[in-house]
Formats: structure tokens, sequence, C-alpha cells
């Protein structure tokens, strides 16, 4: 059976940027609230359209359906630290209008929707990531990490759900060993890698429940609870992601 399915940038045209915004919102939507970090309110959108020739889509050519998606962004990164903010801190040196020349590719995201998982489609797009870091004569590709099963286990600390293992010996998390088979290094744990620091009505309305007292309260697809603090008005919510890295880079170490 001939091979159907086709790479397209982001900016071959209007209709895949808007099919990539779509298939977004299909995968994301429910974890809305990741979008009211500052970094992603205040850079997200700009980072795509800046770089829209890096972010790749995965495109069915038999019936013109998208099947996946992976954003990333440029920096400059000299090897050595690696940030506990993550994925906030990655959008930021990538929105950057001062920065330096570009030396590092940072993925901040693969999306499949549901109906396509399954097939090896974000397995592919680590491997495309990878290729075009090496198109690009980047040294580095890194990536914080957003477990997949994490969110089944909110209270267990990130530090520790890393080292779990399944009957196999192998890495329990299956996003996480994905990019290991790939050839990935764990580097650590971003204990702050999306900040989302809200009212509590703002929360109260995701979460479809009041907050009657103060404290942890697990959310749907949060990795960590959310911590509300009546007295403050406030509801914060700290996803750890997971720090991997591609390639030759030495040094590379967890702030």
């Amino acid at each position: 059976m001939p091979e159907t399915f086709r790479i397209r940038p982001r900016s071959e045209s209007a209709a895949v940027a808007e099919a990539a915004c779509r298939l977004e919102d299909e995968v994301w939507g429910h974890l809305g609230y990741l979008n009211f970090t500052d970094a992603h309110h205040r850079h997200y959108d700009t980072i795509l359209t800046r770089f829209a020739d890096l972010q790749l889509c995965l495109v069915d050519d038999a019936t013109g359906e998208m099947v996946a998606l992976a954003n990333c962004t440029p920096i400059a990164w000299d090897g050595a630290a690696l940030p506990s903010r993550g994925w906030d801190w990655l959008v930021e040196e990538g929105a950057r209008d001062d920065a330096p020349a570009p030396n590092t590719l940072g993925a901040l995201a693969i999306s499949v929707p549901p109906r396509h998982r399954g097939a090896g489609h974000a397995q592919r797009m680590i491997g495309e990531l990878k290729t075009l870091c090496e198109r690009q004569g980047f040294s580095s590709l890194i990536a914080p990490v957003r477990p997949s099963r994490k969110f089944g286990h909110p209270s267990v600390r990130m530090q520790d759900y890393v080292g779990w293992q399944d009957r196999e010996g192998r890495c329990f998390d299956p996003w996480l060993r994905s990019h290991l088979h790939q050839g990935a290094r764990l580097v650590g744990v971003c204990d702050r890698s999306m900040v989302v620091e809200q009212p509590v009505a703002f929360w109260e309305a995701w979460a479809g429940r009041r907050f009657e007292t103060s404290g942890p309260f697990e959310i749907e697809g949060g990795l960590v609870p959310l911590q509300i603090d009546l007295d403050r008005d406030v509801g914060l919510y700290e996803e750890p992601n997971v720090w991997v890295r591609y390639d030759g880079v030495a040094g590379a170490r967890l702030n």
C-alpha cells in the first residue's frame, strides 16, 4: 500500500494553518486552562506565526485530513542549564526579539486526535522533529515532555513517577517511553513548567464546581492538584513536566 501521509509546514497555506488550529483545539480543548499561562497568553501565537515554516503537520493526502501536529520553536541555548520553568521558559525564549542566533530546537507539543492514535503518528512526529533539527543545522533538540498517564496519579511527585517501571522493566509512562525509544535522554523534572494563576471563579468555571474551602483539588487532566486560596481569591496550578534532550551536547543539568 503506498504511503499517503505527507508532512506539510503550517506556512504552506492559510488552509493548513486553520486545520492545524482546529486539530490543536480538538486535542487540547479539555485542558484549555493551560492556555492561560502568561507565556502562552502573550507569546504562543507569535511563535506559531513567526516560525510557521517549522510547525509540522502530518496530512493524509488520500483524505486531506490532518492527523498529527508538531509545534516547536528555535532558541539559543548554551547547553548548560535547563530551568524549572520548562515550557513557559521555552516559549518566552522563542519569542525574544533580542535573542542570539538560535542553535537549538525546542519541542512544544505533539498533538494527535484520539481517533488517529495507536497508528504511530506521534512517534513519527518525534522523528520529524529530529530531522528538522538536523536540517536546520541546530545542535540540540530539547523538550519539556508532558507524561501521558501522570494525570491518573496527580498526588505522586513527578520525580517519583519518572522512576516507575512497567512489568518489563521499561519506563512506565508511554509518552516518556516513546521519547526514550527514539534516543532521548532524561535530563530532569521541570517543576514549574506551566504556571496558571487565576481568580477562584476562573477555576470554578473550568472545574464545573464551587470551591468552598482552601486547599488542593484535583482537576480534569491535571498532572498535579490545583491549589485554592480563598483568602487571596487565587487558584494556582503549577504543572511539572520532564526535560528530555536529543543529541550530543554535553553537560546539561537542571537548575
